[in-house]
């Protein structure tokens, strides 16, 4: 059952719209008909948020690769409805044959830019899931003129390959996960991008083919005798004639050591590289949108796309400007996310859609939310349910992009149990594991729950740039000083830079409203509610035999027990234990801490007291710890 919570206001008569801009922006005098004249927006080109799909060095032939891989490359059409394209090469010396398909989701000219890209003597092919950002500075550097075929942002990697070779990838600033195949010399170059915000896979066929996907699905059916994650931050090369590449590590950022961490607090610079974050991701000819859950993150998104839009109004005419933001949130009814969602939507003025569903409605999308964030990890599919929930009902409103939040928990240090941190150092050590998992974690729920039906998501707060100027700041900063003036709640540094008192971005009870999971923002019933049906379904002997059945990462709870029984129906091992339940991190958590930080509070070293909710730190303020 979903509905929509929120009623919806006719547009005001575009005359009044202008006008209230203008005063907004103190430029009273200017003539409306000045106001609205169009000036010529810059163009973004095309970003090529899809499904890839490349098998290397196999031993098929060319008619049967073709087909196999159109075949599997079909367990990855709902990352690209929009359209599809493959290409398939013999080696030079015509023993082995590879190939590179693409699932296309058309964001920004939608009537070009399919894939595979090739390099300018087609001797190169590119498949690429991904937004490049720097795609004009990368551009003027190069020495060859000859123009692009396409308008996509993407198809600089390629070209830049040619000029740059293996450094290509650490040029880049965006999201993306792509393979280039050398027709020539048999040469394969993949790569993933820092943070690992775009999901990329990699195993050995049964034949010693190589293989990547933007999912696990095509490697578990095509029977990969291993799938494995592919490292973000890192390319892969194999040269011609090379039966195995090599995985190198391209991004290798300072503040991987704390003592790179002793930046002064600059709050200015953190608003001013958020936004700058926000802006470069605006930038789509379809419909668009944001997840508002209420909390501070997704409300911040929100609040500076809603400036962006009136900013970019004024500056170049668009009429399309003046339409409001369209919102979305999900709960559970009655849930403080939709309430806080509501209120934040009325102040900065989005067209807001709130939906509920009901406990039962989300347990019986589990197998589905399994299923497509190949995952096993509890606290990823309890908040993940509600996120593909959502995700398919924005989608059917015709909505193809939305902004999100994740990623500011990591780098901040938001989440409570931050609040055990013993000092600067361990908190800052605790940040850099954080954002080394985002891929296994947040980033793959944001990215697999919305591309299950052909949502792309986009992260401002893991831009590089944020993540710099984030993961630089000395961390005494990040540290919470209950009953101080300042540092006084988790993320402070983050609320203070956008209190601005005269400009207000968000209610203060919103600016200042404590950290509250998502899985439990969308109501507590919903996590309740999970665990009481997997009491029912798991029993006691169940759990007596986990250890047999489940070796690795062995669940503790019946919960977990149920979300991986689940798991290998859809993804069992092969006769050679192909290893995809190793893709799955495991460990004590509490409130989505690492296993190292269980350490900071010695209560947390008992199993009974370890759950990913943020309900179970003592600092909540609706604790059950």
């Amino acid at each position: 059952r979903s509905r929509s919570a929120l009623e919806q206001h006719p547009p005001p008569p575009m005359r009044r719209h202008v006008a209230s801009l203008l005063l907004l922006h103190g430029v009273a005098g200017l003539s409306l008909r000045h106001a609205a004249a169009p000036r010529t927006a810059p163009r973004a080109a095309a970003p090529s948020m899809c499904g890839i799909l490349a098998v290397v060095n196999s031993k098929l032939s060319p008619e049967a690769l073709r087909l196999q891989t159109l075949t599997l490359q079909r367990l990855v059409r709902h990352r690209g409805p929009d359209g599809s394209g493959i290409h398939v090469v013999e080696t030079p010396t015509g023993a082995r044959c590879s190939s590179v398909a693409h699932e296309r989701l058309a964001i920004v000219d939608p009537l070009s830019g399919n894939q595979p890209l090739f390099s300018h003597d087609r001797s190169r092919s590119l498949t690429v899931n991904g937004e490049i950002y720097n795609h004009k500075q990368l551009r003027a550097e190069l020495k060859d003129p000859t123009a692009f075929r396409t308008e996509s942002d993407c198809e600089v990697i390629v070209h830049g390959y040619d000029e740059f070779g293996v450094d290509i990838a650490s040029k880049l600033d965006g999201d993306f996960a792509f393979v280039i195949l050398d027709d020539q010399t048999g040469d394969v170059y993949a790569a993933r991008d820092p943070v690992g915000v775009n999901s990329l896979y990699m195993g050995t066929g049964l034949d010693g083919s190589t293989w990547f996907s933007s999912e696990a699905k095509p490697l578990v059916t095509g029977g990969c005798i291993d799938v494995r994650i592919f490292p973000p931050g890192h390319y892969y090369l194999a040269r011609g004639g090379e039966e195995e590449g090599r995985l190198v590590p391209y991004y290798a950022p300072s503040w991987h050591s704390a003592s790179a961490a002793t930046q002064p607090l600059n709050l200015e610079k953190l608003r001013t590289t958020f936004t700058a974050a926000v802006e470069k991701r605006l930038m789509a000819d379809v419909p668009y949108g944001v997840l508002l859950s209420g909390g501070l993150d997704s409300s911040l998104v929100a609040s500076v796309i809603a400036r962006l839009k009136r900013k970019r109004f004024l500056e170049h005419g668009k009429v399309d400007d003046l339409q409001p933001v369209k919102s979305f949130s999900i709960g559970l009814d009655g849930s403080p996310d939709l309430a806080n969602a509501q209120k934040v939507a009325e102040f900065i003025g989005t067209e807001h859609y709130g939906f509920t569903f009901t406990v039962q409605e989300g347990i019986d999308a589990i197998s589905d939310v399994i299923y497509h964030l190949e995952t096993y990890d509890v606290t990823t599919i309890r908040a993940g349910t509600p996120m593909f929930l959502l995700a398919r009902k924005i989608k059917a409103m015709g909505i193809k992009m939305v902004m999100s939040g994740e990623g500011a928990d990591e780098t901040l240090a938001g989440y409570l149990y931050f609040h055990k941190a013993p000092n600067g150092t361990e908190l800052h050590e605790e940040c850099v594991r954080k954002v080394a998992a985002l891929n296994q974690f947040d980033c793959l729920r944001a990215n697999k729950a919305t591309m299950a039906h052909g949502l792309e998501v986009r992260v401002p707060f893991l831009d590089r740039g944020m993540l710099d100027a984030t993961m630089t700041l000395d961390p005494d900063f990040k540290l919470t000083r209950k009953g101080e003036k300042t540092q006084f709640l988790e993320k402070w540094a983050l609320r203070e830079a956008f209190n601005v008192p005269t400009e207000p971005f968000l209610p203060h009870e919103v600016l200042f409203r404590q950290k509250e999971q998502f899985s439990d923002g969308v109501g507590y019933s919903w996590i309740d509610g999970l665990k009481e049906h997997a009491g029912k379904v798991i029993s006691d002997e169940d759990m007596a035999t986990a250890p047999i059945r489940f070796p690795y990462n062995t669940p503790g709870t019946k919960e977990a027990a149920y979300f991986r029984t689940i798991f290998h129906s859809h993804f069992p091992n092969n006769n050679y234990g192909n290893g995809i339940e190793a893709t799955v991190p495991g460990g004590p958590s509490v409130a989505c801490s690492t296993a190292k930080a269980i350490e900071w509070d010695e209560a947390w070293s008992d199993p009974t007291k370890q759950d990913q909710s943020g309900r179970f730190v003592d600092t909540h303020d609706a604790a059950v710890a």
